[in-house]
Formats: C-alpha cells, sequence, structure tokens
C-alpha cells in the first residue's frame, strides 16, 4: 500500500488527482500508476488503469495470481479491468470519499480488502476540497 500511495503523492505534485496504485505478482511489483487524467489530458488512466499499463502485457496466469493495491475504491472502468484480467484481490486505502464497484466485484469473488488507510483518505479530503470541480470530473458527475 506505501507503494500506492508514494504513487498518489506523485500524481499530486504534478498537479494531478492524488490516486495510486500497484500491480503486485509474488512480492514484486510489475507495475505502479496514478491519476493521470489531468497530466496527459486522459480520459481513462486512472491510477489502476496506469498501474496496468505499466505492468505491460502479461500471461494471463500471472493477472490470476496477483494483488492490485489502490489508494481509492475501484470505479466501474477500473472495476471492469479487474475483472477482465481475473486478479482475485484488491486492497482498497479508502472508500469512504468514494465507494466503487465493491459489491459488483465481491459478487464476482474477487476479494477485497479495505485497510481504510488514514493517509488515503486524507490525500482525498484535501484534493476534493481544494478542486471540486476536477473531482467531480474525474468521477463523471
Amino acid at each position: 500500500m506505501q507503494a500506492a500511495i508514494a504513487e498518489a503523492r506523485q500524481g499530486l505534485a504534478e498537479g494531478g488527482i492524488p490516486i495510486g496504485s500497484v500491480l503486485v505478482h509474488q512480492d514484486r511489483i510489475l507495475g505502479r500508476g496514478h491519476n493521470r487524467r489531468v497530466q496527459r489530458g486522459s480520459s481513462v488512466l486512472h491510477g489502476e488503469m496506469d498501474a496496468l499499463e505499466n505492468a505491460g502485457r502479461q500471461p494471463a496466469q500471472v493477472y490470476r495470481d496477483s494483488v492490485l493495491y489502490t489508494t481509492l475504491s475501484p470505479c466501474a472502468m477500473c472495476s471492469g479491468a479487474i475483472l477482465l484480467y481475473g486478479i482475485p484481490k484488491v486492497v482498497i486505502g479508502e472508500n469512504r470519499t468514494f465507494l466503487g464497484e465493491e459489491a459488483l466485484l465481491r459478487s464476482r469473488g474477487v476479494t477485497l480488502e479495505v485497510v481504510d488507510d488514514p493517509e488515503c483518505k486524507a490525500l482525498m479530503d484535501q484534493f476534493i476540497a481544494a478542486h471540486p470541480s476536477l473531482w467531480n470530473e474525474d468521477i463523471g458527475e
């Protein structure tokens, strides 16, 4: 989770939304990423999507043996990618700021662990207070 939080901090330092993620296979980080929608003018580069992209193509079995760490509950798009690649476990930094598609993930057999990390929550609370319109754009409101 600390690597995902470091990614979130990096995203914030770049002027973006402080959400970070890492894909871990057998205790090794395959890909790390953070929300880069602002920095890259992207419509899809959420933290989870960036981590998956940076992991590169992997054999299906690698995804099925991996854990995705993310600082915020995954949205519908990121949850779809988790299901598509068969990632069996997601560790979530916090879900009070935004409750993503956790029910869908659980219904499809994905194990979720919500750690309720105070730093993850503080990063989002501070960002949303400072940039509400950008946050609303990111979550589609």
